[in-house]
């Protein structure tokens, strides 16, 4: 198999041995779920069921980000208590993916369940001399690790425009460059606090993501995986003091899922330009949903179009009538190994289907279940049998 890695900027081969250690950042749980998530999900999803195909074993994380200063903000205007909107919100989230048919993650662990994790994280990140206190606050300092730029490949200005546009705060006076990113902040009057050495306060949002995946998974993972607006600064961040703190690579690969826009513009929260899974699934087939999606590369930023769903659910009716036999099995797995290439898996099964063949066991490594209707869920580990009725394994 080979994927695109971020740092490499290329196609490499994805060499893991037999248990596979991924984490995905996850949601902020303030606004429900809409197409951008499931995208990115949905990549994660179909890598991890050809892994299983493969004969191996997935271990996917992916956090619930319960403490950050856009879920308070939300918490704020609405005037609830912040952990109410987390619970509501992840429970929409967690219902829209049950119905799209993901695999259910190794392990969903939220921010603030970690806070004595991240405290000592904090404190190993300013023992080995890259961060600083200041005013109440912890810094890391991005002068004292010279891989700062890797992943994202930007220059110092891309980098302070990022930094200002995504919560940065580059103009803060407390830090000694404004690139210095935030690990441990008092809070305000009416936010969450938790007592630290350094005087009370909560995480910054890097933090949360670096100690949650080295304490469900290991020091280095073999492929962190999120969006491509997370590249900088969140991941280039993460990559930052995960390093720094234990003097080891923190992922082997970064994999990066391009952006769904709608309108011209990307599709998110803020901008509230947003098509929402819960209401697609009120008028579509959930496989028809995974399809539209998959039709697009994960590394192609693509734009919303309502006839897409259109598309997406003649190209089911067309599959379900040869809901039998395996199909193409040995091209889709061919597409998939080539960094994902869904649209070509797509095309190989609707090439069969043209030629009369029956394509059911194909269908499933994309997790598209014809015969019942339900999306299918392998067990682990590596039960590919479970993505192909007739036991076939490459």
């Amino acid at each position: 198999m080979q994927l695109y890695d971020t740092v490499a900027g290329e196609v490499v081969p994805f060499e893991v041995g037999p248990v596979v250690t991924m984490y995905t950042c996850g949601i902020t749980p303030y606004d429900a779920t809409h197409l951008g998530h499931a995208a990115t999900y949905l990549t994660y999803d179909v890598l991890q069921r050809r892994l299983r195909d493969r004969g191996h074993e997935t271990r996917c994380v992916r956090n619930v980000t319960d403490v950050d200063d856009d879920i308070l903000r939300k918490a704020r205007s609405l005037g609830v208590h912040y952990l109410d909107l987390a619970a509501a919100e992840v429970a929409r989230f967690d219902s829209d993916m049950a119905a799209l048919g993901m695999l259910a993650c190794w392990s969903e662990p939220r921010a603030t369940s970690a806070i004595a994790d991240i405290r000592g994280f904090i404190g190993m990140v300013l023992d080995r001399g890259h961060a600083y206190v200041a005013g109440g606050a912890v810094y890391f300092e991005v002068a004292t690790f010279p891989g700062f730029g890797e992943l994202s490949k930007l220059d110092r200005t891309e980098m302070l425009v990022l930094a200002a546009e995504r919560g940065g705060n580059p103009d803060d006076p407390a830090k000694r460059d404004p690139l210095d990113f935030v690990l441990w902040q008092p809070s305000a009057p009416d936010e969450p606090e938790w007592g630290s050495l350094w005087g009370p306060g909560r995480p910054g949002w890097h933090i949360e993501c670096s100690t949650l995946a080295m304490r469900e998974l290991a020091t280095t993972i073999d492929l962190h995986g999120g969006g491509s607006d997370l590249v900088f600064p969140h991941h280039e961040c993460e990559r930052a003091q995960s390093t720094a703190a234990t003097g080891e690579p923190f992922a082997r690969h970064w994999m990066h899922q391009a952006m769904v826009r709608m309108d011209g513009e990307k599709m998110s929260k803020s901008l509230g330009n947003l098509i929402f899974v819960s209401d697609l699934l009120k008028e579509y087939d959930p496989r028809t949903v995974r399809l539209a999606v998959l039709a697009h590369h994960y590394r192609e930023s693509w734009e919303w179009r309502p006839a897409m769903m259109v598309e997406a659910a003649e190209r089911l009716e067309r599959w379900q009538a040869a809901a039998s036999g395996e199909g193409p099995l040995s091209d889709v797995r061919a597409a998939l190994d080539a960094d994902l290439d869904t649209p070509a898996a797509l095309a190989c099964i609707d090439g069969a289907v043209g030629r009369g063949q029956g394509v059911a066991a194909s269908a499933m490594l994309v997790g598209v279940d014809l015969r019942t209707g339900e999306t299918p869920r392998p067990e682990q580990p590596g039960d590919a049998a479970a993505c192909d009725p007739g036991g076939a394994r490459r």
